[in-house]
């Protein structure tokens, strides 16, 4: 399938791994030029070099900055002063229970996981009504809807991303420009991937057995009943950034494997 986005300029925010990863490349072998971002110098310019070679699409280029810092951000936006697409997957999780989550922790996970993609944004947003063509996905989660109780502060950010996103797609009415939000389920990112052998080491148990009592214990409504690979969200990501999801704008998509029990 062509999804007619071959020369478009998209940026992915924390990509140098996990779901933003399998989204740039996905991008590229779409013909796609793309700019990704990390936190180090070293973790972009491995990042570029493996797209590079595993796409055979030399149009990817890397800026490092980090979301919890305003000049970092600020000077991104000097140097990628205009895209197509706006990934803003950057996010930060951490399990934790309620009361130990103190006032410095809520303000950092809405610095990072909520400001980061307002800003970018403000910045894209303008220029994609400007010539009337853009996209901007937030990466949001299941946690916004289905609020895990061992990381509420994960799950409000995840909830404020669904605002955001529906009401700048407000904004974009009669316009070729579309705002819309991906919600995964349980993923084997980086991050869960070692956190899985972590726990299956400290436990004595299979990898296996750790993903069978995740589900079975913390995620019992999940009709997969598995974790979703990073390229299976960003198949999602990059159809939804394309010319053929043009009638699909302020909307919350859920690719988290029927874990929430609801139609809508």
């Amino acid at each position: 399938m062509d999804l007619k986005i071959k020369g478009k300029v998209a940026l992915i925010s924390g990509s140098t791994a996990g779901i933003g990863y399998a989204t740039a490349e996905r991008f590229l072998n779409e013909g796609a030029t793309v700019i990704i971002n990390g936190r180090t110098k070293d973790r972009v310019n491995t990042a570029v070099a493996r797209l590079k070679a595993s796409t055979k699409n030399n149009n990817v280029s890397g800026v490092v900055a980090d979301f919890s810092k305003v000049a970092d951000i600020n000077r991104l936006l000097k140097e990628v002063p205009e895209v197509d697409v706006l990934v803003n997957n950057t996010g930060i999780f951490e399990p934790k229970a309620f009361a130990d989550i103190n006032d410095e922790d809520w303000y950092h996970f809405f610095e990072v996981n909520v400001m980061s993609g307002i800003r970018l944004a403000r910045h894209y947003f303008p220029k994609m009504l400007k010539k009337n063509w853009g996209r901007i996905i937030f990466i949001s989660s299941e946690s916004a809807v289905f609020i895990p109780d061992e990381m509420i502060h994960y799950g409000m950010t995840k909830t404020a991303q669904l605002a955001i996103s529906r009401g700048l797609a407000e904004l974009t009415k009669g316009t070729n420009v579309t705002v819309n939000s991906i919600l995964p389920g349980p993923t084997k990112s980086e991050g869960v991937t070692g956190f899985i052998k972590d726990l299956a080491k400290a436990e004595g148990i299979s990898e296996e057995k750790v993903e069978t009592d995740f589900f079975k214990n913390m995620r019992p409504t999940s009709l997969l009943e598995r974790f979703a690979s990073v390229d299976e969200i960003a198949n999602t990501i990059v159809y939804y950034s394309s010319d053929l999801a043009s009638a699909t704008n302020g909307a919350a998509i859920r690719v988290e494997g029927g874990l929430i029990r609801s139609i809508l």
